[in-house]
Parts: structure tokens; C-alpha cells; sequence
């Protein structure tokens, strides 16, 4: 075969390559509709569908600061570039009001939109193609009859070829395998419903699974913990880090409440999470915690916190983790414990309960996690305050503790309050933490 024939066969092979890709990534725009009006949906459908909403967290995603609900906006940085969120109220030319139950379904089963574009994964179809059309049709119903509001999401700031969206079809070739849902039949409705809502619409895996290099979940290490947003999202079930197992009623109440006396406080980006479950139904956000229980060793045989007696201050230590640190000398020195004693102590080791007091770190999965990464986001920035609703608040220091008091601090917490041996490269992690510091803005969304 001569040269001239080799190249001419490779050209072929690579033109029918090329047109195969493009048959394969193309997809048809949907014809739109004129806007439908809201009272031509059934009115406890739309109920339903808010419901439901609330536990896919629509509203935090699709609301930037400051603007209105559901008109998108939102920036969200990933290791390619920053996306911004859609507008999903149902105007005419910014939001969906064109697009019918099928366009609508296609985008959460199949990653496309009405006019044929492939979404990118921050919209996590991945696990929103396991919805039900039953739910599928409410949760439709409820965008369809929201204000509709003029909102032209910002242009993705992207990297060629990854803001090329035909590229998108390749990723979902290696990583997205959509599937229905099927329930287990070993299992009972309450576990059932659980998975359903964890694994689908609340998509827990899309913060708790770590991703490979191209952004795509590890399969193989579901709930093994992952990063979203400057924190850590802790692994969940039997790689928990947490000293005590999380029982069913802790995660019910943490997922309700936003805070769990025996594990920690809601932050970062699961803050305006369980902010959404406290307003859906309490029968489904039980539900997920009966199945997040089952997930491995969360509801192991029930753990006794040691009580103590008032230390010379008069305070009383909350645990046993407490008592040793205390009373004993040890890597965290003098000048970690003094600055606990100073800045600390008075919330820590009171005796109010929460959420009036502070939660007993010795039992935060904070001070046992892997990295310092989220105890130095909570220290820097502190607990903001939740639009005047009752909850727990924590100043940040930030302002009023150098890289080494902070340094100091955490050894102290980690080593002699945890048990733990001391985080390695805290002072790298201390700096990059202040570079990144920054008061989280947080805006409560209504329906």
C-alpha cells in the first residue's frame, strides 16, 4: 500500500470517526410552548412538587446572592472554570416558560435542554434521572407556577475545548449511565423512599463521593467523602470519622435541625441544605436518615458519654476528651489551651445546652476528620447568624488570631481535647486557609 493509500484510508477512517462522534453527541431542539398558565395545574401537584424541590435543594443553586428565587445567577467554581446556574422560573425568554414536561424531563433524565445544548454535571442529572415521571410531573408543575423573572444567567467562564458543550457527549459516554429506579425488595418503603431521595433528588453523593480527574463521581467509592466549595464533605456510613456512630435519630435530628449535640453543626455548603429539609416533610427527610443509617457502622451499639465534675473555674468539661485535655499536659502546650481558655471556653464548656452553648468538641468530626480544613473555615469565618431565626451562632476570628495563635489552637483542639495525632502541614494549611477566607454570604430563599 502506498503512502498516498495510507493517508487517504486514515483520512476516511477519521471522517467516519468524526461523523459518528457528531451523530452520537447531536441532539434535537424540542419545539416550545407558550408559557402554561399556573392555574392549569392541579394545585396539591404543585404542592408536592415544592416538596420535593426543597429536598432536590432547587432554590439554593438556582438563586444567587441577593437576587430572586429560582432566577439563577449563582456562580460555582469547579477545578475547569466557573458555571453559572440557569434562571428556572418560568419567563419566556430568560427562564423555561418554553419548555413542556418533556423538555423538562429530558434536561433532569439525560443532561440536554430544550434547545438540544448538553448540560454540564454541576446540574447533577446524574442522580436527578432516577426521579419518577410521577414526581418528574409535580416538580414541573411547582417551576411552572413561580413568578417568572427576567434573568439572563452570566456566560460560563470555561476553558476551550470544555466550553465547547458537543465535548460534554464524550464525558457522558465514559461516566453517565442513567437508569430508573427500581425499588429493593429485601428492604422495607421507609428504606425504599430513603434511597430514592438520597440517591436521586437530594443527590447526596454529588458533594460526599470524591471525583476522578474529568469531575466524575468514583463509583467504586461512593459516600468515601469528597470537596465542594472549600470544605470537606465528610464520608458518610462506615467510613465516618465521627468519634461517636450516627445513629438514625441523630441524623434525623441533624438533617432536620442543622446541628447534632454529639457531632457538630451544619456549615459551608450543607447549611442551606438541611435549611430546605427542615421545611420538607418530616416523613422524607426521616426517611433518608433511616437509610443513611444502613449505609455501614452508623447505628452501632448506643456510646456513654462520661460526665465529669466542675473543674476548678467551675465549668464542667462536656466529655471525657475534655477532662484529659484539661488536667494534663501535652503536644497542644500552654499556649493552645490559653487561647481556648480565652476565646473558647465560655461557650464550649458551658453548661448551656444546645443550641444556646457550644457543641462539645470532643466529639466533633471536625477535630477528627483528615485535614483541618472545615475547623479552620468554622474558626475563620465563625457561624453566621440565620436571617433571625433561632439557631446556633459562633463569632470568626479571623480578624483577631494570627496564622500561629490559630496554629496553636488547633493543635491543641486536635491533640489533647480529640485524641488525635496532629494534623501534618497545619501551617501550610493555616495560610492557605486565611487566603481563602472570606464571611460566607448566605441568602435563605423563600417559595
Amino acid at each position: 500500500m502506498t503512502i498516498k493509500r495510507i493517508v487517504t484510508t486514515a483520512f476516511i477512517l477519521a471522517c467516519g470517526a468524526g461523523s459518528a462522534a457528531l451523530i452520537y453527541a447531536w441532539q434535537p431542539a424540542l419545539p416550545p410552548i407558550a408559557p402554561p398558565s399556573p392555574t392549569g395545574f392541579d394545585a396539591s401537584e404543585v404542592r408536592y412538587g415544592a416538596d420535593l424541590a426543597l429536598i432536590g435543594d432547587c432554590r439554593t443553586c438556582h438563586t444567587a446572592p441577593g437576587g430572586r428565587t429560582f432566577a439563577g445567577g449563582l456562580a460555582m467554581p469547579t477545578p475547569f472554570g466557573t458555571i453559572y446556574s440557569t434562571n428556572i422560573t418560568p419567563d419566556a425568554r430568560t427562564g423555561i416558560g418554553q419548555w413542556s414536561l418533556e423538555a423538562f424531563t429530558r434536561a433532569m433524565r439525560e443532561g440536554v435542554d430544550r434547545e438540544g445544548r448538553h448540560l454540564y454535571p454541576a446540574f447533577p442529572y446524574d442522580h436527578f434521572s432516577l426521579t419518577t415521571d410521577v414526581d418528574m410531573k409535580a416538580l414541573y408543575a411547582f417551576l411552572m407556577t413561580r413568578d417568572p423573572i427576567v434573568a439572563e444567567a452570566p456566560a460560563n467562564d470555561l476553558p476551550f475545548p470544555i466550553n465547547v458543550r458537543l465535548v460534554l457527549a464524550g464525558w457522558k459516554l465514559l461516566f453517565f449511565h442513567p437508569a430508573r429506579y427500581t425499588t429493593d425488595p429485601t428492604h422495607d418503603d421507609i428504606w425504599n423512599r430513603g434511597r430514592y431521595l438520597v440517591e436521586g433528588l437530594a443527590h447526596c453523593g454529588a458533594c460526599h463521593t470524591p471525583r476522578n480527574f474529568m469531575g466524575a463521581e468514583t463509583r467504586s467509592e461512593d459516600y468515601a467523602g469528597g470537596e465542594v466549595e472549600g470544605w470537606s464533605a465528610f464520608p458518610l456510613g462506615r467510613l465516618s470519622p465521627a468519634p461517636i456512630p450516627w445513629t438514625e435519630d441523630a441524623l434525623n435530628h441533624y438533617l432536620r435541625e442543622g446541628w447534632q449535640a454529639h457531632h457538630g453543626v451544619a456549615l459551608g455548603p450543607m447549611r442551606p441544605v438541611v435549611e430546605n429539609l427542615a421545611e420538607a416533610p418530616a416523613q422524607d427527610v426521616a426517611a433518608m436518615a433511616h437509610y443513611l443509617a444502613s449505609l455501614g457502622a452508623t447505628a452501632g451499639p448506643s456510646v456513654q458519654i462520661p460526665t465529669v465534675s466542675p473543674d476548678a473555674s467551675g465549668q464542667r468539661p462536656q466529655s471525657a476528651g475534655w477532662q484529659a485535655a484539661i488536667s494534663t499536659p501535652a503536644a497542644g502546650g500552654p499556649i493552645g489551651r490559653a487561647i481556648f481558655s480565652a476565646a473558647c471556653a465560655s461557650c464550649h464548656l458551658s453548661e448551656r445546652p444546645l443550641p444556646l452553648g457550644g457543641v462539645d468538641l470532643a466529639l466533633s468530626t471536625s477535630l477528627s476528620a483528615s485535614t483541618p480544613q472545615n475547623l479552620l473555615d468554622i474558626v475563620l469565618n465563625g457561624v453566621p447568624a440565620s436571617d433571625g431565626n433561632p439557631a446556633l451562632i459562633m463569632p470568626g476570628f479571623a480578624g483577631s488570631m494570627t496564622n500561629a495563635t490559630l496554629a496553636s489552637l488547633l493543635t491543641f483542639l486536635r491533640v489533647e481535647v480529640a485524641g488525635k495525632s496532629a494534623w501534618p502541614d497545619l501551617p501550610a494549611a493555616v495560610a492557605a486557609a486565611r487566603k481563602a477566607a472570606s464571611p460566607p454570604i448566605h441568602v435563605r430563599a423563600t417559595r
